[in-house]
C-alpha cells in the first residue's frame, strides 16, 4: 500500500504490494488519535465516502469470527476509498484515510491466517464457511431482518473475494455459483417501508392479515395481459437487459416493463396501492376470513386516483383515456387491470 495515499497531489493509482504490507507515513491522528474507542469506524466515514460504510460494517460483523478477512475487508474499502477521491480532497477525507491506514498497519502484523496459508486461500475458504453456516438454510430458520444481514454480508465478502484473488480463474466454481445464488436470493430482502413482499420462510404477521393477501392477490392478477416485448440495442447495458427480462408478477412489474419506471419509484407504488386497496377492503368485510378483494373497492380506489385527471380533462376539453365501466361486468381481476 502506498504511503502517499494520505497526502496532496498523489492522483496515481493506489499501488498493492502482494504482501499488503503497509509503509511508515507521517500521520494526521490529532483529531482522530482516540477516535478507535469511540466508535466503529464505518461512523466515522465522511458522506462523500459514504459508499465504503457497508464494508466496514461487514468487518466489524466479522471482526470476532475472522479478524484477518475483517482486515482485508479494511484494505479493501481504503483502497475504494482512495479511487473515489485519491488527492483527499473532500470535507474529512484526509483524517478519515488516515485514521483507516493506521488501523491497517497496526492490524497487519496482528492478524493471522486461520484456514488458509495466504490471504487470497483465507478468503475463499471463509466464504465457503460463511455460506454454509450462515446462508444456505438461512432463510428456513432465520427471519427475514437477520437474512438481509447475511446476504449483505456475504455480497460484500465476495466483492473482497474477486480483489484479494487477482486472478479470476482460481476463483473456485462452487464459489462462483455461491455468489449467483446470493445475488439471485438478496433482492427478497431488499429494504422495504411496511410490507416486506418477498420475504420468504417465516411470514411476518402483516403479510398474514386477510386483506393484505386479497389485495396482493389483486395485483398479481396479471394472466390475461399481453407481455410486451422489449427489443434492446446492442449498446444497452447488460444489467438492464437483465432487469428487462425479468419475469412480470404483478401490476406493477408490468407498467415498468413498458415505462421503465425506477425500482424504487416502482417498490414505494408497490406498498402504498397494496395498503390502500387493504385499507378501503376491509371496511366492508364482516367475515375476518375473506379471500377475494371486493371489485367495488378498485372501483372506488381508481375514482379516486384519477380524479383530479377527470377534472382536467374535462375544463380542457380532452377526451379521457380511462375506460368506461358502463355496461361492463366489473370483476376485481379485470378492474384492477385498468
Amino acid at each position: 500500500m502506498a504511503s502517499s495515499s494520505g497526502t496532496k497531489g498523489d492522483g496515481g493509482r493506489l499501488p498493492r504490494p502482494p504482501s499488503r504490507k503497509m509503509t511508515g507515513i507521517p500521520t494526521m491522528m490529532a483529531e482522530l488519535q482516540h477516535e478507535e474507542n469511540l466508535a466503529a469506524d464505518s461512523e466515522l466515514v465522511p458522506s462523500s465516502l459514504a459508499s465504503i460504510a457497508p464494508i466496514l460494517r461487514v468487518a466489524n460483523e466479522i471482526e470476532e469470527d475472522n479478524p484477518r478477512v475483517a482486515y482485508l475487508c479494511r484494505f479493501y474499502a481504503f483502497e475504494k476509498a482512495h479511487k473515489m477521491d485519491p488527492t483527499s480532497s473532500g470535507r474529512g477525507v484526509r483524517q478519515f484515510k488516515t485514521y483507516l491506514l493506521h488501523r491497517l498497519e497496526k492490524e497487519e502484523d496482528e492478524t493471522m491466517h486461520q484456514l488458509g496459508k495466504n490471504d487470497p486461500q483465507e478468503m475463499q475458504l471463509y466464504y465457503l464457511k460463511f455460506y454454509v453456516e450462515n446462508v444456505k438454510d438461512g432463510e428456513h430458520t432465520k427471519k427475514p431482518e437477520e437474512m438481509a444481514k447475511i446476504y449483505q454480508i456475504a455480497t460484500v465478502l465476495y466483492d473482497v473475494l474477486r480483489t484479494v484473488v487477482t486472478d479470476p480463474k482460481k476463483i473456485g466454481d462452487e464459489i462462483h455459483r455461491y455468489a449467483k445464488e446470493v445475488e439471485r436470493k438478496r433482492e427478497q430482502y431488499e429494504h422495504y417501508n411496511i410490507l416486506p413482499l418477498y420475504a420468504v420462510g417465516v411470514k411476518p404477521a402483516i403479510m398474514e392479515l386477510p386483506e393484505i393477501k386479497v389485495a396482493l392477490n389483486a395485483i398479481r392478477n396479471v394472466g390475461n395481459l399481453h407481455m410486451p416485448r422489449v427489443h434492446l440495442t446492442s449498446d444497452v447495458p447488460d444489467n438492464m437487459t437483465q432487469e428487462r427480462n425479468k419475469s412480470v408478477n404483478d401490476i406493477l412489474d408490468w407498467l415498468t416493463s413498458l415505462f421503465g419506471f425506477q425500482k424504487g419509484n416502482v417498490a414505494n407504488q408497490r406498498e402504498h396501492l397494496i395498503l390502500l386497496l387493504a385499507n378501503m377492503d376491509v371496511r366492508k368485510m364482516s367475515d375476518e376470513d375473506y379471500t377475494e378483494l371486493k371489485s367495488d373497492t378498485v372501483k372506488q380506489l381508481m375514482d379516486k386516483v384519477f380524479k383530479n385527471y377527470r377534472s382536467w380533462c374535462k375544463y380542457l376539453r380532452h377526451e379521457s383515456h380511462l375506460r368506461s365501466f358502463s355496461g361492463v361486468e366489473i370483476t376485481k381481476g379485470r378492474v384492477i387491470k385498468e
